[in-house]
């Protein structure tokens, strides 16, 4: 009994230091920006990185648009390498993708061709270049024991490599759709 009773004033106690109803943490009002306007550099006014980072304003350039100069904050990966990748693995559920490090994490997922096994599956892009060395996919694989556990099992070294070619076979599609080549498939 004594335990929870100090839990409970533990809680009270941090929950007190929040300061509610108290004057001390007010915000000071807001002055507005400091300096004048011809003070003002767009590329580090709101760079999320200090100097040389990533800066809002170049958001027109993350995927490539611009000269070298203009890209210096864009995402280092290929916009087509990266879309093709989002379509590639469309067929299982989504857990993270973050273009400013070129992950895209899928969730666990079934197939219908495999009854009691499940995938996951991590892409990483690794460059701006549409090519081979740019991509780099790693597959998990788990099977349903019969006590109905979920344990690792082997992953045949080809899967990797074929939804790598899957994913490079659609990155060069969207190319050349988006230089206005037909393509097939």
């Amino acid at each position: 009994m004594t335990r929870r009773l100090a839990i409970a004033l533990m809680v009270a106690v941090a929950l007190a230091g929040c300061g509610a109803g108290s004057n001390e943490l007010a915000a000071e009002p807001y002055e507005g920006p400091k300096g004048s306007p011809r003070d003002f550099n767009p590329d580090r006014a709101d760079s999320v990185f200090g100097e040389g980072g990533f800066s809002v304003n170049n958001l027109n350039s993350i995927f490539g648009g611009g000269d070298e100069t203009e890209r210096k904050g864009a995402i280092p990966v290929n916009k087509y390498l990266w879309q093709a990748s989002l379509d590639t693995l469309s067929f299982l559920p989504l857990a993270s993708t973050d273009p400013f490090t070129g992950v895209i994490a899928t969730d666990w997922g079934t197939t219908p061709e495999a009854a009691g096994e499940r995938f996951k599956v991590t892409a990483y892009l690794l460059n701006t270049e549409l090519s081979a060395s740019s991509l780099k996919v790693a597959v998990f694989r788990e099977r349903m024991s019969e006590a109905g556990a979920w344990i690792p099992a082997e992953v045949n070294p080809d899967t990797a490599r074929r939804l790598e070619d899957a994913i490079l076979t659609r990155a060069r599609q969207l190319r050349l759709a988006a230089d206005g080549t037909p393509t097939s498939g």
